[in-house]
């Protein structure tokens, strides 16, 4: 492969190419709202759910909506590539056209790795009612107190069986149903979507749980109790997990509201130092920096339910 081939226009050019094919998959978009941004901050108003219908009694009886509100402040991110025009010069077998694709993949898994840290502070940092995202006192309106943070008990909790999984599985999936919004209705009534969330010391069971028909002498109730109430169950693996021995997520990822709350004011964007640069000029390399400004916030916590192992 020539220098030529390797100019600065053809680099970026990859870059924007391998970022828009490897963004597709992935469990980020299902499970969060992408909102576009353009000053420091945005706060977004959870304002409550519409009133439900009623007799029409003596004239009509309206009700406003709860101010309750979440404000995310966008926050600068950047990566950095330096290659020496000695390398790109000899560069005859594509590496560093695989450094740059590894750094669009990387910048397309940056959602991920905000989202993850979300997560993982989720019993600990609070969302949009005051309380913490994993809790077990939600309460607002006609709501009652509530809960999105259960125990299962198992013989061992770092290594679970494939049926216990299966029944914490479905355990919390009857905890989302249960839950009601602030006007004392069923928040995941039309639910039809749930996407399971380990971490990967769980895989061999989360898996059998979700997959395969018979577990023992017993069918999968996972996929016979899904079949008789028309939801399906995915699995997301997330290696980011990695502090979770005995605890997985549960999502439900349909429905107009998502769990988590993606911002952005500005989407990737690659810049170069290169060619005819000072750079080169007194370094003899050339640099490739991205950058973007976004970041991430909690959305609706009746979309989750954490479980934890006991």
């Amino acid at each position: 492969m020539s220098l030529g081939s390797l100019s600065s226009r053809a680099i970026i050019g990859t870059f924007y190419e391998v970022l828009e094919v490897t963004a597709a998959d992935s469990w980020v978009n299902p499970l969060s709202m992408l909102f576009e941004s353009n000053q420091e901050s945005e706060t977004y108003k959870w304002l409550g759910m519409s009133p439900v219908m009623r007799e029409w009694i003596g004239g009509r009886l309206a009700k406003g909506l709860r101010d309750n509100g979440v404000t995310i402040a966008n926050k600068k991110f950047e990566a950095t590539l330096e290659i020496p025009v000695d390398w790109m010069r000899r560069d005859k077998t594509g590496q560093i056209l695989i450094r740059i694709n590894e750094m669009a993949k990387r910048a397309n898994n940056h959602w991920a790795q905000l989202l993850s840290t979300l997560i993982l502070n989720g019993a600990s940092q609070l969302c949009y009612d005051g309380q913490y995202y994993f809790d077990t006192d939600h309460s607002e309106g006609d709501s009652g107190a509530q809960s999105n943070s259960i125990s299962y008990d198992v013989a061992i909790t770092t290594a679970p069986t494939a049926p216990e999984m299966q029944s914490a599985i479905l355990t919390a999936v009857q905890q989302m149903y249960g839950l009601l919004d602030d006007q004392g209705q069923p928040m995941n009534e039309d639910a039809t979507d749930f996407t399971v969330m380990i971490p990967v010391g769980f895989l061999q069971s989360a898996g059998a749980a979700l997959g395969t028909t018979v577990l023992g002498n017993t069918s999968n109730l996972i996929q016979a109790v899904g079949s008789l109430g028309g939801f399906g169950v995915k699995l997301a693996v997330n290696p980011r997990l990695t502090s979770w021995t005995n605890k997985f997520v549960v999502f439900r990822d349909d429905g107009l509201i998502s769990p988590f709350i993606r911002q952005e004011e500005y989407g990737v964007k690659v810049d170069a130092i290169a060619e005819g640069s000072e750079l080169e000029f007194k370094e003899d390399v050339h640099q490739y920096g991205i950058k973007a400004m976004r970041n991430v916030g909690y959305g609706y916590w009746q979309k989750a339910c954490l479980v934890t192992l006991t």
